[in-house]
């Protein structure tokens, strides 16, 4: 593994960089589904729990997906996948524009679209960066989880005005040029790091997926995602249909979460910091308590002349949007570290999808029954829970079993 240390600190940071910067573009495209949502809700009349559905397959999606893309990435390295995702993600992005049926927006946002992203995201950097950063793990994970939030920010208001002013379909076919023009630059960033990845495989040193399968930490961590994602998209999905239904002005909800979302970056990067010092569960058990207390204020809101509140729901939830992932993957590297992380970290990724899916459908179907988000954002809270607990229990490094 000598060449993994040979990059000069300046090309570590730029490497950081580059990595931040394409996830922020591939999960960008994801989050503007938040505003696509109520759009379509508007021009075909569907309901929540219908519109709610391509998102569900998304999540379900990502999730198995996972496992696929961490053993290429383990083989090929993140500047052909980034290729390869890119150029999916360009198809899926302009062919929206030409949607007419609700299983058509399920199947390129849900599937293709889901598909193309996932090679720029998290299980594609991670491996990468955890090698390069040993003693810095959480910082370097933090920083780079924190264009998920950041992605949040900006997709909101970002997609809002473009179909403000473009259309929807306008929306669509332009977000997919854009991603077609960026392609190329991106992937050039990652040339001459990652590769030889299936030579470290085949030296066998480290964590196998099967000796990872066998013990119990594997499933806490599949837990925490499952515990995470369900309380995460119980709410996340809907915030903006939420504050719409309660009265508050579209575009005015949306730069307020945008606004909130953005608080994310400081706050994900300081606490995947800070676990590299006080510890991953303590880290992480500090971050649910404040979503909790972001969903509290959600549901306190009652009429659309609130502000305060829904600047404070905005800002605690968005604080710690993703705050949870870098404890969560640098624990993963730290409990199975080794050239097969990639492959471990994609199996166990399967929970998030699996819990962003039943969240984000779950929501929308309660609404749907009940008329008011306020039960799913209270199984938002109960699932935070569960999840805290989850990651407490994961103190003790667990043992290899041949």
């Amino acid at each position: 593994m000598s060449d993994l240390k040979a990059l000069p600190n300046t090309r570590l940071w730029l490497l950081l960089a580059a990595a931040f910067g394409t996830f922020s573009i591939g999960a960008g495209f994801m989050h503007a589904y938040t505003v696509f949502l109520v759009t379509f809700i508007d021009v075909f009349g569907w309901t929540r729990a219908e519109v709610s559905l391509a998102y569900s397959v998304s999540q379900i999606v990502n999730g198995i997906s996972s496992p696929l893309v961490g053993w290429l990435v383990d083989r090929l390295g993140p500047r052909r996948l980034i290729l390869m995702g890119g150029a999916v993600l360009t198809v899926g992005l302009i062919a929206s524009s030409w949607v007419t049926q609700l299983w058509h927006i399920v199947v390129l946002y849900g599937v293709v679209m889901t598909l193309g992203a996932n090679c720029l995201g998290l299980v594609v950097f991670v491996p990468l960066l955890s090698r390069y950063f040993v003693r810095n793990r959480g910082m370097a994970v933090s920083v780079v989880q924190s264009a998920n939030g950041f992605a949040r920010a900006f997709s909101a208001p970002l997609a809002t005005l473009m179909i403000s002013g473009l259309g929807w379909r306008g929306a669509y076919l332009w977000q997919g040029v854009f991603m077609g023009v960026v392609l190329l630059p991106l992937a050039g960033l990652f040339r001459g790091v990652g590769g030889g990845g299936h030579r470290r495989v085949l030296d066998g040193q480290g964590w196998t997926l099967r000796q990872a399968i066998r013990t119990p930490h594997f499933w806490l961590l599949f837990a925490v995602y499952l515990f995470t994602g369900l309380g995460s998209f119980l709410v996340a999905l809907h915030q903006l249909a939420f504050a719409v239904n309660v009265g508050f002005d579209k575009l005015y909800a949306a730069e307020v979460l945008g606004m909130g979302a953005f608080l994310s970056l400081p706050g994900v990067i300081v606490t995947g910091t800070i676990s590299d010092y006080i510890g991953r569960e303590l880290s992480a058990v500090v971050t649910y308590g404040t979503s909790i207390l972001g969903v509290v204020f959600a549901l306190m809101i009652t009429s659309p002349d609130q502000h305060l509140l829904l600047w404070l729901h905005a800002c605690f939830f968005g604080l710690t949007w993703g705050a949870r992932g870098p404890a969560i993957t640098a624990k993963t590297a730290d409990l199975f570290p080794g050239p097969n992380l990639g492959a471990i970290l994609g199996v166990i990724t399967i929970g998030t999808g699996l819990g962003a899916a039943g969240g984000s459908w779950m929501a929308g179907f309660v609404f749907d029954t009940t008329g008011s988000y306020r039960v799913a954002f209270f199984l938002s809270i109960f699932f935070y829970v569960c999840g805290s607990v989850a990651f407490w229990a994961l103190r003790r490094p667990p043992a290899i079993r041949i």
